[in-house]
């Protein structure tokens, strides 16, 4: 087996090996690593006694999810990254002699959804966003709720409906009452939206009735992926009082099906913007970051026209993920390896960052046009929305690979 080489703007750097879930042809699902246009079996590498000296029980790499990779703690894990790092750096390392497969193009294999998902919440931490749609429903002088800058406000959603990159679904049906209406009517929604995000994958457990110091709380992220919480917004603004987000958002949400590590972000770290006024004791970080990934969104419609409609950013976000950790935990409530907290809608200050079409077409007032002379407000059937996420400095580029979805009619 000869060593390989791949295209130096790949988000799968050699800074990058992102883990995620892979199989051929309907065989068994093995833990993998993304690089270039190539995976590399973690299983098959095992196998052959690449983490021997890790003490490392093999078959946590043959499993569906990578919940129990994930359990080996990130010190195993960061381990295993680093060695697979060094094989693909050394030309003469032993194992591109061993008469073994252990490489895939990605084209040839399926990728599958990488975390076995106990819970998901999803928070509202992007104070664009947040203001953006207080502006065109309530009061614009007053956009933001008295609570916003106070914590990170967030809903528990539904982990059963969230599905990997890739995966079609069928617009979703629920009550839907028009301002103009007295009664409310039963139908497929006509505001169907995207929500562009970033979900960070639990990496540890917390205790029971026990806090995560928002200090501490980074070493509680195992990595990360594009997420897309995708709305029915006509059935949202039906029913989201007096309790919030129920059929609106639960029909689905999806994520791309690499897991990006905190340590591949490591060199994208910035500070935080200063937060006014400052927040609680709790949730007060001794030096607070962000990370600068670069998000984008594609919208793809069945006629085959293709626009980026949003270049946002997750530095975006005014609560940090260790403060939506830290709000998280503090009443008692304990995380489990494999919850996702998605980050909410991540929009940026101008209509170029916008996370979502409800930001960008203004509630359907300003209609997206593209070079046919078509327009949407919101995605009809047939279209396709599409995520890409990636980091750059100097030479080190790390990405997270596409997230893509397309809207089926609802039988």
């Amino acid at each position: 087996m000869d060593m390989i080489t791949i295209d130096k703007n790949s988000d799968f750097s050699i800074h990058n090996l992102p883990f995620g879930v892979y199989s051929i042809n309907g065989s068994e699902k093995h833990v993998a690593v993304a690089y270039g246009d190539y995976i590399l079996d973690v299983y098959a590498l095992a196998k052959l006694g690449l983490f021997e000296e890790f003490k490392i029980d093999i078959s946590v790499f043959k499993n569906a999810f990578l919940n129990d990779f994930i359990a080996l703690g990130k010190i195993k894990t960061s381990a295993v990254r680093l060695k697979i790092q060094q094989l693909l750096k050394e030309e003469d390392h032993p194992f591109w002699q061993k008469n073994a497969t252990f490489l895939y193009k990605q084209v040839a294999i399926t990728l599958h959804l990488p975390v076995k998902i106990g819970d998901y919440t999803d928070f509202y931490s992007s104070e664009s966003h947040a203001r953006n749609v207080g502006m065109m429903f309530r009061d614009p002088e007053n956009a933001l709720l008295p609570n916003w800058k106070h914590m990170p406000i967030a809903y528990h959603g539904r982990a059963s409906s969230i599905f990997v990159s890739g995966t079609n679904f069928k617009r979703p049906k629920g009550q839907i009452k028009a301002k103009d209406q007295e009664l409310p009517s039963f139908s497929s929604t006509k505001r169907l939206d995207f929500e562009l995000e970033m979900g960070a994958i639990i990496g540890k457990d917390s205790e029971w009735q026990s806090g995560v110091d928002v200090n501490k709380a980074s070493d509680y992220v195992f990595g990360y992926v594009l997420f897309n919480d995708w709305s029915a917004r006509d059935i949202q603004q039906w029913e989201y009082v007096p309790l919030g987000p129920f059929l609106g958002k639960n029909f689905f949400s999806s994520m791309s099906p690499w897991v990006v590590t905190s340590e591949a972000l490591e060199p994208f770290k910035i500070p935080t913007k200063p937060q006014d006024p400052a927040p609680l004791d709790y949730l007060k970080e001794k030096e607070g970051t962000q990370f600068d990934v670069n998000l984008e969104v594609y919208f793809e419609t069945k006629e085959g026209q293709s626009k980026l409609i949003s270049k946002s950013n997750f530095k975006h976000l005014y609560w940090t993920v260790s403060q939506q950790i830290a709000h998280h935990t503090v009443n008692g409530c304990n995380l489990k390896i494999g919850d996702v907290l998605a980050s909410g809608t991540i929009s940026g200050d101008t209509a170029d960052a916008f996370g979502s079409l409800l930001e960008i077409t203004w509630g359907g007032k300003n209609p997206i046009t593209f070079d046919d002379g078509s327009s949407r407000t919101f995605v009809e059937d047939g279209d396709s929305i599409v995520m890409r996420g990636f980091a750059q400095k100097d030479d080190i580029k790390v990405g997270f690979g596409a997230l893509n979805n397309t809207v089926l009619a609802t039988d």
